[in-house]
């Protein structure tokens, strides 16, 4: 039986997997995460590229690989046209939802909250050029907010304080907060809870989500059963590896190995 991996710097990806997780409950699912080298936000895009590639390869040759999916808005702004070079399977990478906030947005004044890489990159300019020229958009990019995604998943409680001082270049002037970042989801209660009920926070999980099923349709390889629980692999020992590991067999992974070489 095919699987889906599923590839970030850490666990924000995991996000993502929640979402593909609805929509194939039984489809199974190797997650791998470059510890390593996290967080990919501040690596030269050379060095990016070469993990990424490395990483995922590695993991293919090693595995029976329907499809995978780069859970990581960094990595996917420069890794995703090597990937398919590479690789002979779909591979599906993040786009900040830039289009859909600029359709719902009524003030026409949107956030953009991700990592600075992310905010920084002319991809990211070029999605607000073609899907919000009409829009103001704040963008915040914070390496902080990926560490406190990192810190909820091993149990920690998301101080308030801390994401307001994050959060305060948009609360009260925005309608709309993209969150442009995998790790982001992962706080969204808590980004609500800041924001408020008139503020729609919005991420990429489920257009995500319905691609891959998608893609995993046409090719004929949506399980109907899964034997096993699923896999996950790190590139590196992990910080508090037994409360992460407490939080992973609740989304039903096996304990975190490490990955192949690469």
């Amino acid at each position: 039986m095919k699987n889906v991996l599923i590839f970030d710097s850490g666990v924000g990806g995991l996000s993502v997997y929640q979402e593909i997780a609805k929509l194939l409950p039984e489809q199974p699912v190797i997650y791998a995460f470059d510890n390593a080298a996290f967080p990919y936000g501040e690596l030269d895009d050379d060095v990016l590229v070469s993990r990424v590639c490395g990483m995922v390869s590695a993991l293919c040759q090693q595995h029976d690989i329907a499809l995978v999916v780069i859970a990581c808005n960094t990595a996917s702004t420069l890794a995703l046209p090597h990937l398919r070079k590479l690789l002979t399977i779909p591979v599906v990478g993040v786009v900040p939802a830039i289009k859909p906030a600029a359709a719902i947005s009524q003030s026409k004044v949107i956030g953009l909250l991700a990592t600075p890489a992310t905010v920084k990159r002319r991809y990211t300019q070029q999605l607000v050029e073609e899907f919000a020229p009409d829009c103001q958009v704040v963008m915040v990019g914070s390496t902080d907010l990926v560490q406190m995604g990192e810190d909820k998943l091993r149990g920690e409680d998301v101080d308030p304080k801390r994401l307001g001082v994050i959060l305060s270049p948009m609360i009260d002037k925005v309608d709309c907060i993209v969150l442009g970042c995998t790790h982001f989801p992962l706080l969204k209660s808590e980004i609500e809870t800041l924001v408020g009920g008139s503020c729609r926070v919005i991420d990429s999980g489920e257009a995500i989500a319905n691609r891959v099923y998608m893609l995993l349709k046409e090719g004929g390889n949506v399980a109907s059963r899964r034997d096993s629980l699923h896999r996950v692999y790190s590139s590196a020992p992990v910080n508090r590896e037994h409360e992460l590991n407490n939080e992973l067999s609740k989304l039903g992974f096996g304990e975190i190995k490490r990955a192949p070489t690469f």
